[in-house]
């Protein structure tokens, strides 16, 4: 496949059409200074999210689960295995919900222990049958 050249040998574009040769100068300075901006916003943007992240993992200092769990009529047996830092006090929140959905209970309990590992059964009173425990979190305080 051949390219034709439409324009008669010798002749010029139109002057402006294509900018000018100073231009190139201005153009390559603001290609520098745009690539210098976006590099130290990269960076910056970088940073923000590996420090919230951190905080967010490295900053709490007690975390729980919900082994197993077995409904009464008005209440849910619920056992937790929390695990803490020595001498960090706090609270786990569980709820209980219905079988149609509806919360039918909430809690907080604390866990005052010195040991970094606590297994405790805890019971949560429910306004009507459940049929869920959930652990919603753990927090020191």
């Amino acid at each position: 496949m051949s390219t034709v050249n439409t324009q008669p040998t010798g002749q010029q574009p139109p002057a402006g059409r294509y900018g000018r040769a100073a231009d190139a100068t201005r153009d390559r300075r603001t290609d520098r200074t745009l690539r210098i901006a976006g590099s130290v916003l990269g960076a910056l943007l970088v940073a923000v999210v590996a420090w919230f992240g951190f905080h967010h993992v490295g900053g709490n200092e007690i975390s729980g689960q919900l082994i197993t769990f077995r409904t009464a009529e008005d209440s849910v047996r619920v056992e937790l295995e929390v695990f803490k830092d020595a001498g960090v006090t706090g609270y786990c929140t569980v709820r209980s919900q219905s079988e149609n959905g509806a919360e039918v209970g909430r809690a907080d309990f604390r866990f005052d222990e010195d040991s970094t590992r606590v297994h405790k059964t805890v019971t949560l009173r429910t306004t009507s049958r459940g049929t869920t425990a959930e652990l919603l979190g753990c927090h020191t305080g």
